[in-house]
């Protein structure tokens, strides 16, 4: 099953660099240029440089000249000893505090094929060039995979939390009220407990399916051009490994806006939905998170289709059994999300608005923000919205059991994990 290991993470000397806080940022792919340019301007030597490349004629040689150069300068530094990091993060969600806690450690990589880490959503190959292109020119991962692991007794929480006690190594707060927390394990004993608790465990990625095929493809690569062989660094990605269960895992939804539809007419678009959802019309939106939320406590699976002006209509699938008619090849976990009952019934057999459109982003946009997905229709800029509720975490692990993944942007695990307050260097045992 899973083999996870300790390794001598790359760090900042904030002695030479700076302040935590200002060295680290967000994922990559939720960062604007503005943004990019004011981490830079704030700290020359933040993350950002390597993660997102975008200077000199190649980006990518440049980041794999930065990062001679801040290692040369002692800027970045490789741990003495062999480390399983303890990260926690703690934010809020609307009056509620919470935290999430999981273990950031290299991880054996594994072809989808054997069924140890296991995929639950579809990529875009588009992104995946771009981060083999970085991994070629760095060797390096500088932000993790998140995975879940099952544990139903809890026993590798249970040592997460003894060995948090303590003031942790790292700690700041970014602009968005999350407190990031890192402690650096080095207990032989420790870690070997640790590494031990993972041999029989399968893996499910929750966020960071790009990456993960990136490092095989890069596994790969490194193996058939003579860089690595079977057990070098390069069999291995850094992965942060969070109980399925904990407390503090907070998913959500993904909501979808529709443009561009030739002769769109809302009330065509209602009566064709009437053979598959019940329809109750509404008026004022502040209580449509709350009516689907009542619907979701209750298994049902439920839309808001907003139409613009404050009108909007619940829709609530009449029967489940119209999944497995429409699509009886796959497993009753995929039948039975909420995004394949959206995508099946309405997107793709009303809109017209096939995987390939979807994967294309041709007549749909993706936003994790409610007040987007009713903004952008009253501005005009969207025909229509659907407002989802979250994907249940088990629903994850069903889909991905059965071999099978769900429509790209089905998930959003929030808070996203900070980059750069630990980094893989592949070229270090």
């Amino acid at each position: 099953m899973a083999v996870i290991k300790a390794f001598k993470g790359m760090r900042y000397n904030t002695a030479k660099a700076g302040e935590i806080s200002s060295l680290c940022c967000p994922p990559y792919d939720i960062i604007s240029e503005q943004e990019r340019l004011a981490f830079i301007k704030e700290n020359e030597y933040n993350i950002i440089r390597l993660e997102l490349p975008k200077e000199g004629e190649n980006p990518y040689a440049c980041a794999s000249d930065i990062l001679k150069m801040w290692q040369d300068k002692g800027i970045l530094k490789i741990e003495d000893k062999p480390a399983i990091y303890i990260y926690e993060e703690e934010f809020s969600v609307g009056n509620t505090r919470k935290s999430i806690k999981g273990i950031i450690a290299r991880v054996q990589l594994e072809e989808f094929s054997k069924g140890i880490i296991l995929p639950h959503e579809f990529t875009l190959s588009k992104a995946k060039e771009d981060r083999l292109n970085l991994m070629k020119a760095t060797n390096c991962n500088f932000s993790q995979i998140y995975a879940l692991y099952m544990d139903e007794k809890h026993t590798t929480l249970a040592t997460i939390d003894e060995q948090s006690k303590t003031k942790a190594d790292l700690e700041f707060t970014d602009e968005t009220g999350v407190t990031h927390r890192l402690w650096i394990e080095t207990d032989e004993e420790i870690i070997a407990k640790l590494v031990a608790d993972f041999a029989d465990r399968k893996l499910y990625i929750a966020d960071g399916h790009h990456r993960y095929e990136t490092a095989l493809n890069y596994r790969n690569y490194c193996r058939e051009n003579g860089i690595s062989k079977p057990g070098d660094p390069q069999d291995f990605q850094m992965i942060y490994l969070v109980d399925m269960e904990h407390p503090g895992l907070v998913v959500f939804p993904t909501h979808r806006l529709v443009r561009d539809l030739p002769n769109f007419d809302k009330e065509a678009v209602l009566e064709k939905c009437s053979e598959f959802f019940y329809i109750d019309e509404k008026e004022g939106t502040d209580t449509m998170e709350e009516d689907l939320k009542k619907l979701y406590d209750e298994g049902k699976k439920a839309f808001g289709f907003y139409c613009g002006k404050g009108e909007w209509f619940l829709l609530t699938l009449k029967n489940i059994d119209f999944m497995s008619q429409m699509l009886p090849n796959v497993s009753k976990a995929s039948q039975s999300l909420d995004v394949s009952v959206l995508h099946t019934l309405i997107l793709e057999k009303i809109f017209g608005i096939d995987k390939e459109n979807m994967a294309k982003q041709i007549n749909l946009t993706y936003t994790k923000f409610f007040t987007e997905a009713i903004e952008g229709v009253d501005k005009g800029e969207f025909q229509c919205s659907f407002v989802l509720n979250p994907t249940r975490v088990t629903e994850i692990r069903d889909v991905a059991a059965a071999g099978e993944k769900m429509p790209q942007k089905s998930t959003y695990f929030y808070p996203k994990m900070i980059t750069g307050m630990v980094m893989n260097n592949l070229g270090v045992d």
